[in-house]
């Protein structure tokens, strides 16, 4: 019965666990939570860049 409960326990704070880190993602925005925001080639830049010829 003791197990029942600790495995439920698990289950539900995992649960838990990965629902609050999808919200903690998303507040971030698309390209903040990316993992490759780094090497990103994408349009999700905010700052603009000039050439200079």
């Amino acid at each position: 019965m003791f197990v029942s409960f600790l495995i439920g326990g698990l289950i539900f704070g995992y649960a838990g666990f990965s629902l609050y880190k999808h919200i903690k993602k998303s507040k971030q925005g698309q390209c903040a939570a990316c993992p490759i925001n780094e090497n990103c080639a994408g349009g999700c830049h905010t700052s603009t860049v000039v050439k200079k010829d």
